[in-house]
Parts: C-alpha cells; structure tokens; sequence
C-alpha cells in the first residue's frame, strides 16, 4: 500500500451529532414530503452519512391531518391491517385514515423508503407526528425543515 492511499472514513455511532426538525404538513403533498423526510432520517443529507449506521436526524411532523393527497386517493388508496385470523383483513381507504389516524399515513409511508432491517426500525422511531399544530418537542429546539433535501 503507498502512502498516497487514503480510506474513507467512516463514520462511529459515537460520533453522529443528531439535529431536530419541525414541518408542517399543511397543504403539502404526502409523497413527496415522506420522501425528503425519508432522506433526512436516514441521514443521506450529511457529507457524514454512512450506510450502516444511523446518521440521521430527528424529524416531527405537525399538521398531520391537514396533508394533501392528489388524485382520488382520498377515496381509492386504502390501508390493510391483518389480525392473524381467517377474515381478519380489515381495510380502511385514505380519508378515513386521514381524519381518524393521521400519524398512519406517515408511518406507512416513510417506513417503506428505509431499509428493512433493525436499522430501518431504528431510523423510523426519530420519526414523530402530530396531528395538530402543538407538539411536546420544544425543549430540543426544532429548526425548520431542511429546502435543499
């Protein structure tokens, strides 16, 4: 190995400095805000980011209630939960969803963006959404959401 070979440095779970941030979600489009949302908890915003560790960012989602779907997904997209029995497939389309458990849609949404493993678990969990515009975040000091996600 010559001495002009340098490795990439990768970055230890020690070293990850974590931000929060706050998004309202009125009025904006649920896909593409769960993407840029995806984007910062997975920590890909960072010149730090590595794939196998957590360098992502806490994110809280107010408003959640007021988002905005396109198309007739209000009526056409529906959400299945399964309770292990014969015929225990319940199914619930997207307003219903919107109005009863906001906090869902997100979930469900930004959950299949991360990876499928303890990592993607784990990066899921600085997810937090309210479905009013209060949340009990404050004391972290939450900047704005990032634009150039």
């Amino acid at each position: 190995m010559s001495s002009l070979t340098k490795s990439t440095p990768s970055t230890k779970p020690a070293e990850v400095v974590r931000d929060w941030y706050v998004i309202d979600a009125e009025d904006v489009v649920l896909g593409r805000m769960a993407t840029r949302i995806a984007t910062v908890l997975r920590g890909k915003h960072k010149v730090t980011f590595t794939p196998h560790v957590d360098t992502g960012d806490f994110v809280i989602v107010i408003n959640a209630h007021k988002v905005k779907l396109t198309g007739n997904k209000l009526a056409d997209k529906h959400y299945h939960r399964y309770s292990g029995y014969f015929g225990g497939l319940k199914s619930t389309n997207a307003g219903d969803v919107r109005e009863n458990n906001p906090e869902r849609m997100f979930q469900s949404a930004i959950k299949g963006m991360l990876p499928k493993n303890r990592l993607g678990r784990q990066m899921l969990s600085k997810l937090k959404v309210y479905g009013g515009a209060e949340h009990p975040h404050a004391a972290q000091s939450p900047k704005p959401f990032p634009t150039y996600v």
